[in-house]
């Protein structure tokens, strides 16, 4: 399965950006180094880095929030826990497309939510809030905060309470042993769920395009211009694999970073 859902289309994409493009067509099989030297430019870095800092910053936010959430969660009892389960899958069923438009008019001056906070006196004029960065980050929390939750519930449901109980029968806040019991004993599922969220946000491609300007776009969006517009399939292949390393390398050094503070 690895082989032929990973390994072969890897490696298809990796000769491909090895090729030369035909104009007018897609590529001939020359073999030249041009497309990863026009990709080694500070535009393209910094498209690069964006990307990679904005899908850390949507899986850290969707830890911050649902870590505590899901904690809360499985502490509810078994019926009071349904409705929001069932609330969750609700938002998975929404495609990128309906998140993106419904999160547009949520976020503009004519229909969004800044009318209400003007009606009720917290501003003086209607703004737009889209498109913009904030928008996008909005936008691809709300998408991937469902997922952190799932993955984190099944370990926040086996977690033994009596860990927590000890905490407090010890002095400790409710808050201060949820930060120093029940998430150093869950490390390995916040780190998983972190690189989970991750690498799912990189590759978002519509939200970033439907809720922000074009310096707020990620490399996804790029190699899909590349491809598909531009003809330029052997650029775009090289863009992809680019990212696909700087993903593995980010995981690399989480994982690792991750059982630096495990016990041998």
């Amino acid at each position: 399965m690895l082989l032929a859902f990973f390994v072969v289309p890897f490696g298809l994409m990796i000769a491909v950006s090895f090729f030369q493009r035909v104009q007018g067509g897609f590529y001939e099989p020359i073999v030249t180094t041009a497309n990863y030297a026009r990709f080694l430019s500070l535009f393209f870095g910094k498209i690069l880095l964006f990307s990679l800092g904005l899908s850390a910053l949507v899986a850290a936010i969707c830890i911050t929030v649902g870590a505590p959430f899901t904690y809360l969660l499985t502490r509810l009892k078994r019926p009071m826990q349904v409705p929001w389960l069932v609330a969750l899958l609700a938002v998975l069923s929404l495609s990128e497309v309906i998140i993106g438009f419904a999160w547009s008019t949520l976020l503009s001056r004519t229909a969004g939510v800044s009318n209400l906070f003007v009606a009720i006196g917290l501003m003086d004029a209607p703004v737009a809030w889209t498109p913009g960065f904030g928008a996008v980050l909005a936008g691809m929390v709300y998408q991937a905060l469902p997922y952190s939750v799932l993955v984190l519930y099944p370990s926040f449901s086996r977690l033994d309470p009596s860990l927590a109980e000890a905490a407090k029968t010890l002095g400790a806040s409710p808050i201060r042993a949820f930060l120093t019991v029940v998430l150093p004993a869950l490390r390995t599922t916040l780190i998983a769920t972190f690189i989970i969220v991750f690498v799912f946000a990189l590759g978002a491609y519509l939200l970033p395009q439907l809720l922000g300007r074009p310096e707020h776009w990620t490399l996804s969006v790029l190699i899909t211009d590349q491809a598909i517009y531009q003809s330029n399939m052997p650029f775009a292949a090289a863009m992809a694999v680019f990212l696909v390393v700087a993903s593995l390398l980010l995981v690399l050094t989480t994982t690792l970073l991750g059982r630096r503070g495990q016990p041998a």
